[in-house]
Protein backbone atom coordinates (compact mmCIF):
# COMPACT_ATOMS: atom_id res chain seq x y z
CA UNK A 1 0.00 0.00 0.00
CA UNK A 2 1.30 3.32 -0.71
CA UNK A 3 0.52 6.94 -0.20
CA UNK A 4 0.16 9.38 -3.19
CA UNK A 5 0.85 12.46 -1.15
CA UNK A 6 1.63 16.30 -2.96
CA UNK A 7 5.19 16.87 -3.47
CA UNK A 8 6.92 19.75 -2.81
CA UNK A 9 6.69 22.48 -5.08
CA UNK A 10 8.60 25.22 -4.26
CA UNK A 11 9.29 27.67 -1.32
CA UNK A 12 6.71 30.43 -2.07
CA UNK A 13 3.78 27.24 -2.99
CA UNK A 14 1.98 25.43 -0.57
CA UNK A 15 -0.91 23.88 -2.08
CA UNK A 16 -2.47 23.52 -5.03
CA UNK A 17 -6.03 22.33 -7.41
CA UNK A 18 -6.74 18.97 -8.52
CA UNK A 19 -7.22 19.92 -12.23
CA UNK A 20 -7.56 16.22 -13.33
CA UNK A 21 -6.59 12.70 -12.30
CA UNK A 22 -5.18 10.90 -14.53
CA UNK A 23 -5.89 7.64 -13.09
CA UNK A 24 -9.10 6.74 -11.59
CA UNK A 25 -9.58 3.63 -8.90
CA UNK A 26 -9.84 0.57 -10.52
CA UNK A 27 -6.97 1.24 -12.84
CA UNK A 28 -3.40 0.08 -12.55
CA UNK A 29 -0.80 2.47 -12.27
CA UNK A 30 3.28 1.56 -13.12
CA UNK A 31 5.99 3.13 -11.02
CA UNK A 32 6.47 6.28 -12.14
CA UNK A 33 3.52 7.03 -14.37
CA UNK A 34 1.54 10.03 -13.83
CA UNK A 35 -1.13 9.98 -11.43
CA UNK A 36 -2.44 13.32 -11.32
CA UNK A 37 -2.34 16.93 -12.63
CA UNK A 38 -2.25 19.64 -9.92
CA UNK A 39 -2.91 23.55 -10.48
CA UNK A 40 -0.73 25.81 -8.74
CA UNK A 41 -0.19 29.61 -8.46
CA UNK A 42 2.01 29.45 -11.02
CA UNK A 43 2.20 25.82 -13.47
CA UNK A 44 0.40 22.83 -13.79
CA UNK A 45 2.61 19.91 -12.46
CA UNK A 46 1.62 16.47 -12.82
CA UNK A 47 2.48 13.99 -10.08
CA UNK A 48 4.13 10.39 -10.57
CA UNK A 49 3.11 7.29 -8.39
CA UNK A 50 6.34 5.99 -6.99
CA UNK A 51 4.75 2.47 -7.02
CA UNK A 52 3.20 -0.02 -9.29
CA UNK A 53 -0.36 -1.01 -8.33
CA UNK A 54 -4.00 -0.88 -8.72
CA UNK A 55 -5.45 3.21 -7.61
CA UNK A 56 -7.61 1.98 -4.74
CA UNK A 57 -9.02 5.00 -3.92
CA UNK A 58 -8.71 9.30 -4.47
CA UNK A 59 -9.04 11.42 -1.29
CA UNK A 60 -9.50 14.56 -3.20
CA UNK A 61 -11.64 15.36 -6.03
CA UNK A 62 -11.03 17.32 -9.21
CA UNK A 63 -11.44 20.80 -8.02
CA UNK A 64 -10.60 20.60 -4.23
CA UNK A 65 -7.84 22.33 -2.89
CA UNK A 66 -5.10 20.43 -1.48
CA UNK A 67 -1.43 21.01 0.79
CA UNK A 68 2.07 20.12 0.03
CA UNK A 69 1.96 17.02 2.32
CA UNK A 70 -1.34 15.83 2.07
CA UNK A 71 -2.41 12.63 1.26
CA UNK A 72 -4.36 12.61 -1.91
CA UNK A 73 -4.49 9.03 -3.33
CA UNK A 74 -3.84 5.12 -2.31
CA UNK A 75 -2.46 2.81 -4.54
CA UNK A 76 -2.21 -0.99 -3.23
CA UNK A 77 -1.40 -4.32 -5.25
CA UNK A 78 -3.55 -5.84 -7.66
CA UNK A 79 -3.12 -7.03 -10.86
CA UNK A 80 -5.70 -4.42 -12.78
CA UNK A 81 -8.88 -5.31 -11.42
CA UNK A 82 -10.86 -2.59 -9.61
CA UNK A 83 -10.71 -2.69 -5.95
CA UNK A 84 -14.12 -4.28 -3.87
CA UNK A 85 -14.31 -0.65 -2.23
CA UNK A 86 -13.30 1.24 -5.79
CA UNK A 87 -15.91 2.54 -7.95
CA UNK A 88 -17.09 0.56 -10.91
CA UNK A 89 -15.45 2.18 -13.79
CA UNK A 90 -14.84 -0.66 -15.66
CA UNK A 91 -16.26 -3.84 -16.15
CA UNK A 92 -13.67 -6.84 -14.90
CA UNK A 93 -13.98 -7.69 -18.54
CA UNK A 94 -11.87 -4.66 -19.14
CA UNK A 95 -9.44 -5.41 -17.23
CA UNK A 96 -6.60 -6.80 -19.66
CA UNK A 97 -6.91 -2.80 -21.47
CA UNK A 98 -4.93 -1.89 -18.05
CA UNK A 99 -1.55 -3.80 -18.31
CA UNK A 100 0.07 -1.42 -20.94
CA UNK A 101 2.26 0.74 -18.91
CA UNK A 102 1.97 4.14 -21.05
CA UNK A 103 0.68 6.63 -19.90
CA UNK A 104 -2.47 6.79 -21.84
CA UNK A 105 -4.50 3.60 -21.08
CA UNK A 106 -7.09 4.93 -19.63
CA UNK A 107 -10.56 3.24 -20.26
CA UNK A 108 -12.49 6.00 -21.48
CA UNK A 109 -16.43 5.03 -21.04
CA UNK A 110 -19.08 7.65 -23.74
CA UNK A 111 -19.96 10.70 -21.61
CA UNK A 112 -17.27 10.42 -18.98
CA UNK A 113 -15.19 12.70 -19.79
CA UNK A 114 -13.69 13.12 -16.46
CA UNK A 115 -12.03 9.64 -17.88
CA UNK A 116 -10.15 11.43 -20.12
CA UNK A 117 -6.42 12.35 -20.15
CA UNK A 118 -7.08 16.54 -21.19
CA UNK A 119 -5.02 19.62 -20.69
CA UNK A 120 -7.52 21.96 -18.12
CA UNK A 121 -7.29 24.39 -20.94
CA UNK A 122 -9.15 21.55 -23.53
CA UNK A 123 -11.98 21.11 -20.53
CA UNK A 124 -12.61 24.29 -19.97
CA UNK A 125 -13.29 24.85 -24.10
CA UNK A 126 -14.99 21.11 -24.00
CA UNK A 127 -17.35 22.32 -21.40
CA UNK A 128 -17.96 25.77 -23.08
CA UNK A 129 -18.70 24.41 -26.55
CA UNK A 130 -21.02 21.53 -24.78
CA UNK A 131 -18.08 18.68 -26.07
CA UNK A 132 -17.85 15.46 -24.56
CA UNK A 133 -13.90 14.86 -24.22
CA UNK A 134 -14.17 11.11 -24.47
CA UNK A 135 -15.40 12.00 -28.05
CA UNK A 136 -13.01 13.80 -29.25
CA UNK A 137 -9.74 11.87 -31.35
CA UNK A 138 -6.41 13.47 -29.58
CA UNK A 139 -3.35 13.67 -32.43
CA UNK A 140 -1.24 13.46 -29.35
CA UNK A 141 0.24 10.02 -29.43
CA UNK A 142 0.08 9.31 -25.74
CA UNK A 143 -3.83 10.29 -25.87
CA UNK A 144 -3.98 13.62 -24.17
CA UNK A 145 -6.47 15.82 -25.51
CA UNK A 146 -5.53 19.61 -26.18
CA UNK A 147 -7.40 22.67 -27.47
CA UNK A 148 -7.00 22.14 -30.91
CA UNK A 149 -8.00 18.91 -30.92
CA UNK A 150 -11.23 20.27 -28.71
CA UNK A 151 -11.40 22.82 -31.71
CA UNK A 152 -11.50 20.36 -34.26
CA UNK A 153 -13.69 18.47 -32.77
CA UNK A 154 -16.55 21.42 -32.37
CA UNK A 155 -15.84 21.97 -36.13
CA UNK A 156 -16.46 18.55 -37.50
CA UNK A 157 -19.64 17.59 -38.90
CA UNK A 158 -21.16 15.76 -36.32
CA UNK A 159 -23.24 12.52 -36.76
CA UNK A 160 -25.25 11.90 -33.51
CA UNK A 161 -24.28 13.03 -30.32
CA UNK A 162 -22.18 10.83 -28.11
CA UNK A 163 -24.06 12.39 -25.14
CA UNK A 164 -27.21 14.18 -23.69
CA UNK A 165 -25.73 17.90 -22.94
CA UNK A 166 -27.85 17.58 -19.74
CA UNK A 167 -25.45 14.98 -18.90
CA UNK A 168 -22.54 17.47 -18.51
CA UNK A 169 -22.00 19.78 -15.25
CA UNK A 170 -22.36 23.39 -16.06
CA UNK A 171 -19.18 25.33 -16.10
CA UNK A 172 -20.81 27.87 -15.07
CA UNK A 173 -24.55 29.52 -13.41
CA UNK A 174 -26.68 31.31 -16.09
CA UNK A 175 -29.62 33.17 -15.19
CA UNK A 176 -29.99 34.69 -18.57
CA UNK A 177 -29.06 37.93 -17.36
CA UNK A 178 -25.71 37.83 -16.16
CA UNK A 179 -23.05 34.33 -15.91
CA UNK A 180 -21.35 33.86 -13.19
CA UNK A 181 -18.16 31.46 -13.22
CA UNK A 182 -15.61 30.49 -10.55
CA UNK A 183 -12.41 31.77 -11.16
CA UNK A 184 -9.23 29.42 -11.70
CA UNK A 185 -6.51 28.73 -9.12
CA UNK A 186 -3.90 30.34 -11.30
CA UNK A 187 -6.64 33.25 -11.71
CA UNK A 188 -7.39 33.84 -8.35
CA UNK A 189 -3.46 34.34 -7.55
CA UNK A 190 -3.00 36.71 -10.18
CA UNK A 191 -5.79 38.85 -8.86
CA UNK A 192 -4.86 38.47 -5.28
CA UNK A 193 -1.06 39.26 -6.09
CA UNK A 194 -1.94 42.08 -8.63
CA UNK A 195 -3.94 43.52 -5.78
CA UNK A 196 -0.37 42.89 -3.07
CA UNK A 197 1.83 44.89 -5.40
CA UNK A 198 -0.83 47.46 -6.04
CA UNK A 199 -1.46 47.88 -2.02
CA UNK A 200 2.29 47.28 -0.93
CA UNK A 201 4.42 49.77 -3.27
CA UNK A 202 5.03 53.12 -4.47
CA UNK A 203 4.77 51.70 -7.88
CA UNK A 204 4.88 54.93 -10.63
CA UNK A 205 5.39 54.92 -14.32
CA UNK A 206 7.52 56.92 -16.45
CA UNK A 207 7.37 56.78 -20.71
CA UNK A 208 9.14 57.90 -23.18
CA UNK A 209 9.20 57.14 -27.36
CA UNK A 210 11.30 55.12 -29.61
CA UNK A 211 11.91 55.49 -32.94
CA UNK A 212 12.05 52.16 -34.50
CA UNK A 213 13.72 52.84 -37.75
CA UNK A 214 17.14 51.86 -37.41
CA UNK A 215 16.51 48.31 -35.78
CA UNK A 216 13.39 47.54 -37.91
CA UNK A 217 15.80 48.30 -41.20
CA UNK A 218 18.48 46.56 -39.14
CA UNK A 219 16.40 43.46 -38.72
CA UNK A 220 15.01 43.89 -41.98
CA UNK A 221 18.70 43.56 -43.93
CA UNK A 222 19.70 40.60 -41.47
CA UNK A 223 16.75 38.18 -40.94
CA UNK A 224 17.69 35.96 -43.78
CA UNK A 225 20.63 35.73 -42.69
CA UNK A 226 20.00 34.91 -39.07
CA UNK A 227 17.32 32.56 -39.40
CA UNK A 228 19.77 30.20 -42.05
CA UNK A 229 22.79 30.61 -39.55
CA UNK A 230 20.44 30.44 -36.18
CA UNK A 231 17.66 28.56 -37.14
CA UNK A 232 15.62 30.84 -35.19
CA UNK A 233 14.05 34.06 -36.50
CA UNK A 234 15.48 37.84 -35.22
CA UNK A 235 12.55 39.50 -33.46
CA UNK A 236 13.09 43.24 -31.24
CA UNK A 237 12.52 40.94 -28.11
CA UNK A 238 16.29 40.15 -28.46
CA UNK A 239 16.95 43.60 -29.04
CA UNK A 240 15.02 45.08 -26.19
CA UNK A 241 16.47 42.39 -23.47
CA UNK A 242 19.72 43.00 -24.85
CA UNK A 243 19.07 47.21 -24.34
CA UNK A 244 17.65 46.21 -20.61
CA UNK A 245 20.55 44.36 -19.35
CA UNK A 246 23.04 47.26 -20.44
CA UNK A 247 20.69 49.14 -18.85
CA UNK A 248 20.62 47.61 -15.76
CA UNK A 249 24.27 47.29 -15.29
CA UNK A 250 24.21 51.03 -15.56
CA UNK A 251 20.96 51.47 -13.02
CA UNK A 252 21.42 48.56 -10.57
CA UNK A 253 18.98 49.40 -8.04
CA UNK A 254 16.40 48.86 -11.38
CA UNK A 255 17.92 45.50 -10.46
CA UNK A 256 17.09 45.12 -6.69
CA UNK A 257 14.15 44.15 -4.43
CA UNK A 258 13.28 45.44 -1.12
CA UNK A 259 13.51 42.58 2.00
CA UNK A 260 12.26 44.06 5.05
CA UNK A 261 14.68 47.19 5.68
CA UNK A 262 17.16 46.03 3.28
CA UNK A 263 17.93 46.40 -0.39
CA UNK A 264 18.84 43.24 -2.18
CA UNK A 265 21.08 44.38 -5.74
CA UNK A 266 20.74 41.37 -7.75
CA UNK A 267 23.84 40.64 -9.68
CA UNK A 268 22.49 38.50 -12.15
CA UNK A 269 20.29 39.16 -15.24
CA UNK A 270 17.04 36.82 -15.47
CA UNK A 271 14.77 38.72 -17.58
CA UNK A 272 11.02 37.37 -17.31
CA UNK A 273 9.11 37.66 -20.74
CA UNK A 274 5.50 37.80 -20.02
CA UNK A 275 3.65 35.34 -21.97
CA UNK A 276 -0.26 35.23 -22.27
CA UNK A 277 -1.98 31.85 -22.00
CA UNK A 278 -5.26 30.53 -22.36
CA UNK A 279 -5.21 30.06 -18.72
CA UNK A 280 -3.64 33.74 -18.15
CA UNK A 281 -0.50 36.09 -18.30
CA UNK A 282 2.88 33.88 -16.90
CA UNK A 283 6.36 35.37 -16.86
CA UNK A 284 9.17 32.88 -17.83
CA UNK A 285 12.61 33.90 -17.30
CA UNK A 286 15.18 34.13 -20.13
CA UNK A 287 18.28 33.17 -17.55
CA UNK A 288 21.41 34.70 -17.63
CA UNK A 289 20.54 36.76 -20.16
CA UNK A 290 23.97 38.81 -20.11
CA UNK A 291 25.57 35.87 -21.14
CA UNK A 292 23.69 35.07 -24.32
CA UNK A 293 23.54 36.02 -27.60
CA UNK A 294 20.61 37.00 -29.87
CA UNK A 295 20.70 33.91 -31.04
CA UNK A 296 20.38 32.81 -27.80
CA UNK A 297 18.27 34.83 -26.14
CA UNK A 298 15.65 34.17 -29.49
CA UNK A 299 15.86 30.58 -29.19
CA UNK A 300 15.29 30.93 -25.27
CA UNK A 301 12.06 33.16 -25.67
CA UNK A 302 10.75 30.91 -28.33
CA UNK A 303 11.43 27.43 -26.20
CA UNK A 304 9.65 29.12 -23.07
CA UNK A 305 6.58 30.16 -25.31
CA UNK A 306 5.59 27.07 -26.72
CA UNK A 307 6.09 25.76 -23.20
CA UNK A 308 3.73 28.18 -22.26
CA UNK A 309 1.35 26.94 -24.55
CA UNK A 310 1.46 23.60 -23.89
CA UNK A 311 1.35 23.90 -20.17
CA UNK A 312 4.31 22.50 -19.49
CA UNK A 313 6.22 25.73 -17.69
CA UNK A 314 8.03 24.28 -14.40
CA UNK A 315 8.52 26.11 -11.50
CA UNK A 316 12.31 26.75 -12.12
CA UNK A 317 11.02 28.50 -15.34
CA UNK A 318 8.99 31.15 -13.63
CA UNK A 319 10.73 32.15 -10.31
CA UNK A 320 13.95 33.72 -9.64
CA UNK A 321 13.44 36.68 -12.54
CA UNK A 322 15.18 40.14 -11.63
CA UNK A 323 13.16 41.91 -14.33
CA UNK A 324 10.37 41.64 -16.61
CA UNK A 325 9.70 42.97 -20.37
CA UNK A 326 5.92 42.87 -21.10
CA UNK A 327 4.97 43.74 -24.76
CA UNK A 328 1.09 44.61 -25.30
CA UNK A 329 1.75 45.94 -28.73
CA UNK A 330 1.23 42.25 -29.84
CA UNK A 331 -2.27 42.99 -28.85
CA UNK A 332 -2.60 46.23 -30.59
CA UNK A 333 -2.07 47.72 -27.00
CA UNK A 334 -0.95 51.91 -28.17
CA UNK A 335 0.44 52.79 -24.12
CA UNK A 336 -0.52 50.85 -21.10
CA UNK A 337 0.58 51.07 -17.17
CA UNK A 338 2.32 47.60 -16.69
CA UNK A 339 2.37 46.28 -13.09
CA UNK A 340 4.95 44.96 -11.15
CA UNK A 341 5.82 42.09 -11.09
CA UNK A 342 6.26 40.07 -7.60
CA UNK A 343 8.93 41.60 -5.71
CA UNK A 344 10.73 42.75 -8.54
CA UNK A 345 10.82 47.10 -8.61
CA UNK A 346 10.79 47.41 -12.44
CA UNK A 347 9.06 46.23 -15.41
CA UNK A 348 9.39 47.39 -19.04
CA UNK A 349 5.84 47.70 -21.50
CA UNK A 350 6.53 47.58 -24.71
CA UNK A 351 3.47 48.72 -26.97
CA UNK A 352 2.65 48.73 -30.64
CA UNK A 353 4.86 49.83 -33.17
CA UNK A 354 2.85 53.63 -34.99
CA UNK A 355 3.98 55.41 -37.90
CA UNK A 356 3.56 58.83 -36.55
CA UNK A 357 4.91 62.18 -38.12
CA UNK A 358 7.84 63.45 -36.14
CA UNK A 359 10.26 66.07 -36.30
CA UNK A 360 13.36 64.64 -37.70
CA UNK A 361 15.73 68.64 -37.66
CA UNK A 362 13.70 71.14 -39.04
CA UNK A 363 11.76 68.35 -41.54
CA UNK A 364 8.61 66.44 -40.89
CA UNK A 365 9.07 62.93 -41.65
CA UNK A 366 6.62 59.93 -41.21
CA UNK A 367 8.49 57.59 -38.81
CA UNK A 368 7.75 54.28 -37.11
CA UNK A 369 7.33 55.05 -33.37
CA UNK A 370 7.04 52.75 -30.28
CA UNK A 371 5.61 54.22 -26.89
CA UNK A 372 7.74 52.28 -23.97
CA UNK A 373 6.43 52.52 -19.87
CA UNK A 374 8.53 51.66 -17.11
CA UNK A 375 6.99 50.67 -14.07
CA UNK A 376 9.09 51.54 -10.68
CA UNK A 377 9.08 51.14 -6.98
CA UNK A 378 9.63 54.73 -6.15
CA UNK A 379 10.72 53.14 -2.62
CA UNK A 380 13.90 51.99 -4.32
CA UNK A 381 14.23 54.26 -7.82
CA UNK A 382 13.91 57.82 -7.82
CA UNK A 383 12.80 59.90 -10.93
CA UNK A 384 16.71 60.16 -12.14
CA UNK A 385 17.07 56.57 -12.27
CA UNK A 386 13.76 55.62 -14.00
CA UNK A 387 14.22 58.26 -16.21
CA UNK A 388 17.69 57.48 -17.10
CA UNK A 389 17.04 53.90 -17.38
CA UNK A 390 14.31 54.29 -19.89
CA UNK A 391 15.97 56.39 -22.12
CA UNK A 392 19.18 54.29 -22.00
CA UNK A 393 16.95 52.02 -23.73
CA UNK A 394 15.74 54.44 -26.32
CA UNK A 395 19.25 55.42 -26.95
CA UNK A 396 20.40 51.76 -27.73
CA UNK A 397 16.90 50.53 -29.58
CA UNK A 398 17.69 53.86 -31.67
CA UNK A 399 21.05 53.11 -32.62
CA UNK A 400 21.29 49.21 -32.39
CA UNK A 401 24.93 48.62 -34.03
CA UNK A 402 26.07 50.18 -30.45
CA UNK A 403 24.12 46.89 -28.81
CA UNK A 404 25.73 44.65 -31.17
CA UNK A 405 28.91 45.56 -30.54
CA UNK A 406 28.12 45.35 -27.06
CA UNK A 407 26.87 41.71 -27.09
Amino acid sequence: MAEIRVPELAESITEGTIAQWLKQPGETVEKGEFIVELETDKVNVEVISEEAGVVQEHLAAAGDTVEVGQVIAIVGAGSGAPAASAPAAAAPAEAPVQQEAAPAPVVEEVGTSDRTIASPAARKLAREKGIDLAAVSPVDPMGRVRVQDVEAHGAAPKAQPAVAPASQAPAAQDDGRVTREKMTRRRQTIAKRLLEVKQSTAMLTTFNEIDMTNVMALRSRKKDQFFEQNDVRLGFMSFFTKAVVAALKKYPYVNSEIDGDEIILKNYFDIGIAVSTEGGLVVPNVVDADRKNFAEIEASIAELAAKARDNKLTIADMTGGSFTITNGGVFGSLMSTPILNGTQVGILGMHTIQKRPIAVGDNIEIRPMMYVALSYDHRVIDGKDSVGFLKMVKDLIENPEDLLLGS
